[in-house]
């Protein structure tokens, strides 16, 4: 016997747990399956981002970069410490606390909304059933009138470089080592690389990143990815780019790892292996035979720009589909689908979704690079803004990195806005909602920005588009 509802979500991550609540608001009989289990063994609601990526990375970065301030930076404020100690165990302690509230978060925000949250392998059948296998092997099915697929990502692993999950391991056990490592390596140089690297390096590993393309951060504006590598460089980091690893063998307590660039072949020793190099959509027993939902080459659900698959009354959002894998942009696509099955406007902007790596400093930044809107051809104009002049920065003992604003000659539309430096994270949201309203630069110059503050960065960029910048110099 089936259980009735309008809408069964498949995944309680990101972007399946928003699609489930503002179902849920919209007056819909709603369930979420989700079947993400710690290793303690326990169900957890969140998927990746909260229980293994985003949430306790965060907390980490945090921790850690707290800890090379009071080492480094506190004197400079005339707080000077006599010891300072590091405490692996209480580090690991809270980010561990962090992630059990914020998921058991969720359930608290499904039993408010009304969502019947389900533990369990969600699987769609046709005819829009879902068969939910539980951790002791029963089955239920659900029947749905409409159904979310919103299963998340895993990370790529690599033939050459079998995964051990102690010596050569993926992100998640990267977050939960119980010691530091003396010799970490990294195998990919993109945001979860660089962001765990960064991590480990502040805690005293000596870290090594291996990064098979030739230049760092070519999604980002290669001002902003240049200027990073500086910093990166200076704080420890050894970036090898254009080095291809061919393999990597557990030795003892070490790993060898051998890789090519353009002078031969290499090897290195590290006593942790780290592989970051991307995720890949989730589907494993996902979609029995059938349901008339589509992959294509990659993996990836084909959906329609509302996400809308092949399949009647079948959506997919977040990882599973085409698109940036962001959080943020799963929890929108999951909002959107929801309002539309309510038959409410729905729609998500892909122009404008930021990205943020939370190193220090801070690297974000949204729409296109400068190189992008040079290669389309249309005339442009840039201002750039460096926070060595921002006195809100300087009080920080944060005076790294800059503004970059990219907009078109013809009639002033920001094209992209690009930060490096404190709190870019928080800095882009602006550049975010200017862009959505379709801002010109002399928008955003017109806008009183409170003084002082990190905000100003933008703002003097703007205005150094048309070379009028106030504390800094117009060139």
């Amino acid at each position: 016997m089936s259980e009735d509802f309008d809408v069964v979500v498949i995944g309680a991550g990101p972007a399946g747990y928003p699609a489930a609540i503002r179902a849920a608001q919209n007056k819909l009989t709603v369930a979420c399956v989700d079947e993400w289990k710690n290793r303690d063994g326990n169900y957890a609601f969140g998927g990746t981002c909260l229980n293994a990526g985003c949430i306790p990375s965060k907390a980490l970065l945090e921790s850690s970069e707290l800890y090379v301030r009071a080492k480094e930076e506190f004197a400079a404020h005339g707080v000077k410490l006599e010891t300072i100690e590091l405490d692996l165990a209480q580090m690991q302690k809270r980010r561990a606390s962090i992630v059990k509230t914020m998921t058991g978060g969720i359930s608290a925000l499904f039993k408010a909304n009304g969502v019947a949250g389900i533990q369990g392998h969600g699987r769609l059948l046709p005819g829009n059933q879902v068969l939910v296998t539980g951790s002791d092997g029963s089955e239920r099915t659900l029947q749905a009138k409409h159904v979310i697929l919103a299963s998340g990502s895993a990370p790529i692993r690599l033939g050459a470089v079998p995964h051990d999950g102690k010596y050569i391991v993926d992100s998640w056990d990267a977050l939960e080592f119980d010691a530091v490592p003396r010799r970490l390596g990294v195998i990919g140089a993109g945001v979860i690389g660089l962001e765990l690297g960064s991590v480990w390096r502040r805690l005293g590993s000596e870290v090594t990143v291996l990064e098979a393309l030739p230049d760092l951060l070519p999604m980002a504006d290669q001002t902003i990815a240049k200027e990073a590598q500086r910093h990166f460089k200076r704080q420890g980091l050894d970036i090898k780019l254009g080095a291809k690893v061919v393999r990597a063998v557990v030795s003892g307590a070490a790993v060898d790892v051998t890789y090519t660039d353009a002078q031969g072949e290499h090897t290195l020793q590290v006593d942790r292996l780290v592989v970051a190099v991307g995720r890949r959509p989730f589907t494993e027993n996902l979609l029995a035979d059938g349901t008339g939902v589509v992959l294509d080459a990659r993996g990836f659900i084909q959906v329609d720009e509302h996400c809308r698959t092949g399949a009647a009354n079948v959506w997919a959002v977040g990882d599973v589909v085409r698109g940036p894998m962001l959080a943020h942009k799963g929890k929108e696509e999951g909002i959107m689908a929801a309002d539309l099955i309510a038959g409410r406007y729905g729609e998500v902007n892909y122009k404008v979704v930021p990205s943020v790596i939370y190193t220090a400093p801070e690297i974000a930044w949204v729409g296109q690079t400068e190189e992008q809107v040079k290669a389309s051809g249309r005339p442009y104009k840039i201002g750039v803004f460096p926070f060595a002049a921002s006195g809100r920065a300087r009080a920080m003992e944060a005076p790294q990195g800059m503004a970059k604003v990219v907009a078109a000659k013809d009639d002033d539309e920001v094209l992209g806005v690009h930060v490096i430096g404190p709190m870019a994270g928080e800095l882009i949201a602006e550049a975010v909602l200017a862009m959505e309203y379709s801002a010109s630069t002399e928008d955003i110059q017109r806008t009183i920005h409170a003084h002082p503050t990190l905000s100003e960065a933008i703002h003097e960029a703007a205005l150094a588009a048309d070379k009028r910048a106030i504390d800094a110099i117009n060139r």
